[in-house]
Order: structure tokens, then C-alpha cells, then sequence
């Protein structure tokens, strides 16, 4: 767990944070779309922007070579590389669908990139931020399989595949999933309760372990949810840019979760 020295939030100015875009998919064209409404969003909050947190999943599939990473997402990441440049910290979160997210997005973007759960303090609020896969209980099939993916063994063979047919083969089944065709149909994530989603539990967990959290924010689960843990710390799931176009704000005293409509 990584934590980060206080914050101050200038009159005036917010935090946003938003998850999962999943650029990429379920066409190119419907995803063209979304990311010209995402590179509006971004502009639109610039102007009060003190930090702009993007909390993973921002591409369904992104593997970096040494020297190549896929094609496209120009308009995006060139407003990234633009906000940055203005002096604007952009923090981005590594997901479950960019999880070979390496330092290109540093490096050439100007981002701090997170591979773990950080927990940082904004005008004497405490946030606990991540993307949130794998957390919680349930789901073993999927912890086991982001340790092969994480594995570096792994990562360095899938780099001796061509780029062509190493984002080829990923983009054929990820077009394929489940995820996809709600974005194909405008359907969106199932109702569960919130209470009884993994999260929910987690932060439980992590509430008695750091009992002075009083946000925690996550992506993942395609849900916009805000709910209250206690008298003192609130929940929250930052929805999606498939069916939601959601994001949350914090002004320094209140959070709001949002949709864009740009």
C-alpha cells in the first residue's frame, strides 16, 4: 500500500476522477466515438482541474514492445500529453484489460502510472483509490489468471510475438466478450445489490485495517454506486464510458458522482 503526503485542494479547483473506457471496443467506429466524447470531457474539466485521476481499464487492450504500442487513440492520448504539458497532474490506474501498461504513458504522456492500491489525503480527507480487480472474495479463477498475465516470464514471451498478431489475437476475443456486446447492444451492468458486491467487502476489510479512509474509490464493475460504510467513510463505484459516461468530482468538502452529457 502506497500513501502520499497531504494535498491541498485551492479554492476553486476540484479533483475528477473516472474508469474504465475500454477504448477500443466493440468497433473501432463506436469507439472512435466515445473517445471524442471522452477528449470533450477532458477538456470541459480542465479549466478547474487541480488533479485528474483515470482509474483503469482506459484501453480493452494495451501492450507496450520496446518500441511499439497499438495503433490509434491519438485524440486521447495527445489530450493527456496536452493537460499534463499545462501543468495538470494526470494519474492513471492500471487495470484489469491494460495491465501491460509499462511506462510509455509515463514517458511519452507525462501520467504518474499506479500498479498498486494508493491511499492519499486531499484537504484532510483520506482517499483509498484502485482500479479494484481481484479484490474482495469470489472470483478465483480470474486472481489466478492475473498472475500469469502479471507474470514477467509471460510478459517478455507475448513481446516476441509479432505486433500485429499479439494485438490481433487479443482484440479477437475481447471483441468477443461479454463486456462487448453490452457495449454493441446499450446494455447496461446487472443490478446486484451493493452490499453484496466484492468491493463492498473489501473496503469493509480495508476499513478496519485503516479506519481513518474516508473515501473509497473504485472502477471495475461498470456500476455507479455511492454509498455510506459508516457516519464518516462513503463508497463509491465510478461507473463506465459505455453505458454511463460517469465520473466523480471532489471540490475539497463534497464528492459528487456525475454524467457527462457532452
Amino acid at each position: 500500500m502506497k500513501k502520499s503526503g497531504h494535498i491541498h485542494i485551492p479554492e476553486g479547483k476540484r479533483i475528477y476522477f473516472a474508469s474504465d473506457f475500454h477504448l477500443g471496443i466493440p468497433d473501432a467506429q463506436s469507439s472512435l466515438e466515445r473517445e471524442k466524447k471522452l477528449v470533450r470531457w477532458l477538456e470541459s474539466v480542465r479549466h478547474d482541474a487541480h488533479a485528474i485521476f483515470l482509474m483503469g481499464d482506459l484501453f480493452d487492450f494495451w501492450f507496450e514492445y520496446k518500441t511499439v504500442v497499438p495503433k490509434g487513440y491519438v485524440r486521447f492520448l495527445g489530450k493527456i500529453t496536452e493537460i499534463t504539458d499545462s501543468g495538470i497532474p494526470v494519474h492513471i490506474f492500471r487495470g484489469n484489460h491494460d495491465i501491460w501498461a509499462f511506462d510509455y504513458l509515463e514517458k511519452e504522456c507525462g501520467a504518474t502510472l499506479y500498479r498498486l492500491p494508493v491511499i492519499k489525503t486531499f484537504n484532510n480527507r483520506k482517499f483509498f483509490l484502485s482500479h479494484g480487480d481481484g479484490f474482495g472474495p469470489g472470483d478465483k479463477g480470474y486472481k489466478m489468471l492475473k498472475k500469469v498475465f502479471e507474470f514477467p516470464l509471460n510478459q517478455w514471451l507475448f513481446r516476441w510475438l509479432h505486433p500485429d498478431l499479439g494485438t490481433r489475437m487479443a482484440l479477437f476475443f475481447s471483441r468477443r466478450s461479454r463486456l462487448a456486446n453490452e457495449a454493441r447492444e446499450h446494455k447496461a451492468p446487472d443490478g446486484t445489490k451493493t452490499e453484496k458486491l466484492p468491493l463492498w467487502h473489501f473496503a469493509n476489510d480495508m476499513l478496519a485495517k485503516y479506519p481513518d479512509i474516508n473515501y473509497f474509490i473504485f472502477g471495475h464493475n461498470h456500476l455507479m454506486r455511492k454509498a455510506s460504510i459508516n457516519d464518516t467513510t462513503e463508497f463509491m463505484l465510478l461507473g463506465d464510458w459505455i453505458n454511463f459516461f460517469s465520473y466523480a468530482t471532489f471540490d475539497g468538502e463534497n464528492i459528487e458522482l456525475k454524467q457527462f452529457e457532452g
